[in-house]
């Protein structure tokens, strides 16, 4: 019983941290555009975390900690979008692991935690709240619920005699009760609201509480000779023919002559620019390449770390080893080669999301083939090759967070399109305005080289457009919580920028005037 209540402080002062911050999150979030306040409110569940675990600044290199977190919650800063918000939720993971010292070693063992942390959060409250009920009743729960009520009884009933009596001796005290509508409070209460209130602290409590699921294992666990599968002869051998030495070596040549056909092709044609046969236009030839070589080198990956497992015997010997090197270094100019063939077709067909997205993930394929080449070169194991290849996607998804997509596209397109160079297809001026904001420098720019032509007035209605989505934006942005270093940055512009205005339709732009 001792340790009941010893524990129940613990619970107790978490639980009002937790409910706080849910007050916290309901001003700065609920009905509320996001800006900077996902970055303060994870330097205050950061801060919250901190001070449930006062034992973690033991360690003189505690602040190192606190250090790489704010690192990792610059991008919030920048700009909040679904990258950065889950690169924040992932560093408070990390840094709430490891001030409660569960944290384990190996980027491999972080990403699994991270991912299990993901899964239990939604259920550590209400878990904790059912273990803490059971615990209450075991050790005489109705006493424990008696005394937590009974020692608010004085405190509020002393506070109201002295509120009354206060608001009969003061008028202003009088005045404010008088404002107090129990009706209109009682209108706050939404279920939307409380769904959100329900959402922030199941939330929070994950973080202040920081838990993994434990698999356990039921039942006796099996002997050691009765828990090894039965030998059969059979199996080996068809193991070592299809699978052995000799079938990987087999294997290795053939795909080595058949990726140097198809890397001689790409030589000829894209890097040679040899004419294509007829009917085949440069834009379908790199239209129709470029994902499927994207998975045939995640296939030879794979094929490489089946047939080089570390302490194998087609590992040790050097032949096999020389003919890895150079299938996967045909797999890396395959992916260099996809690279420039989505290049192509970007040139011709425009710039969008998901072709940005193609080249970052075509890089991390390239990156990812160099590093099994490193893996096998260094002798490291295959938990080393994944935590090298999570590190180089954590790095590069950090680096994504603070580039503005929407204007890299934006800009692209204008600059490519027919109506600035008279080449390449016509702008989609819609397109660009679909992409939000960060699409107005670059609609300004086609709307001022517009204005200098005679299809002046066919941007009328996109420039009014222009206009409207201007317009909504300063007043999201009047609001603090939705700045962040993107918008300020683009107001700047804007403000600087002035009204755009084209040629009234009275008075056309005529060419030769």
């Amino acid at each position: 019983m001792t340790a009941f209540f010893s524990a129940a402080p613990s619970y107790c002062s978490r639980f009002g941290v937790a409910v706080l911050l849910v007050v916290l999150a309901d001003f700065l979030f609920y009905g509320q555009p996001a800006g900077i306040t996902a970055f303060l409110f994870a330097i205050l569940i950061a801060a919250a975390v901190v001070a449930v675990h006062p034992t973690a600044f033991s360690d003189i290199r505690v602040w190192l900690k606190p250090a790489a977190l704010l690192v990792a919650l610059l991008p919030l800063a920048e700009n909040v979008s679904l990258l950065s918000v889950s690169i924040a939720l992932a560093a408070l993971v990390v840094f709430a692991l490891s001030l409660s010292g569960r944290l384990r070693h190996g980027m491999a063992r972080i990403a699994g935690q991270i991912a299990l942390f993901g899964l239990a959060a939604p259920f550590r409250f209400v878990r904790d709240f059912i273990r803490w009920r059971k615990t209450a009743r075991r050790f005489d729960g109705r006493r424990v619920r008696l005394a937590a009520i009974a020692v608010w009884v004085m405190p509020l009933t002393l506070g109201a005699v002295f509120l009354a009596l206060f608001g009969a001796a003061n008028p202003v005290i009088d005045y404010w009760l008088s404002l107090i509508d129990l009706m209109k409070l009682l209108d706050l209460i939404q279920l939307a609201r409380v769904a959100f209130w329900l959402f922030a602290l199941a939330g929070v409590w994950a973080f202040l509480r920081p838990r993994l699921p434990r698999f356990s294992r039921r039942g006796p666990r099996p002997p050691l000779a009765a828990a090894q599968p039965a030998i059969n002869p059979q199996s080996h051998v068809v193991e070592d023919i299809v699978f052995g030495k000799a079938a990987i070596l087999r294997a290795l040549i053939v795909f080595n002559v058949l990726f140097a056909l198809q890397t001689g092709l790409d030589a000829t044609y894209l890097w040679g620019g040899a004419a294509l046969p007829d009917g085949l236009s440069y834009a379908a030839y790199a239209h129709r390449g470029a994902y499927p070589l994207v998975v045939t080198a995640l296939l030879a990956a794979g094929f490489v770390l089946a047939a080089l497992r570390p302490g194998s015997e087609t590992s040790g010997d050097p032949v096999i080893r020389r003919l890895v090197y150079a299938w996967v270094a045909q797999n890396i100019m395959l992916v260099i080669s996809s690279i420039l063939r989505l290049d192509l077709y970007v040139g011709i067909y425009a710039l969008t999301y998901w072709r940005i997205a193609a080249f970052v993930w075509m890089g991390l394929v390239a990156a990812g083939l160099a590093l099994i080449i490193a893996r096998i070169a260094l002798g490291k194991s295959n938990e080393w090759l994944s935590s090298a290849n999570l590190l180089t996607l954590s790095l590069t998804l950090y680096a994504c967070c603070f580039i503005n997509f929407a204007a890299t596209i934006a800009n692209y397109n204008v600059d490519h399109s027919f109506e600035m160079t008279g080449q390449g297809i016509p702008l989609d001026a819609w397109y660009l305005r679909s992409l939000g904001p960060g699409a107005f420098p670059a609609l300004d720019r086609f709307f001022d080289h517009q204005g200098k032509t005679a299809e002046a007035g066919a941007a009328r209605e996109l420039v009014r457009l222009r206009g409207i989505d201007e317009g909504w934006y300063r007043t999201v942005q009047a609001n603090w919580r939705a700045w962040s270093f993107r918008d300020w940055r683009l107001l700047a512009y804007l403000d600087s920028k002035g009204s755009l205005v084209l040629p009234q339709p009275s008075q056309p732009s005529l060419p030769g005037r």
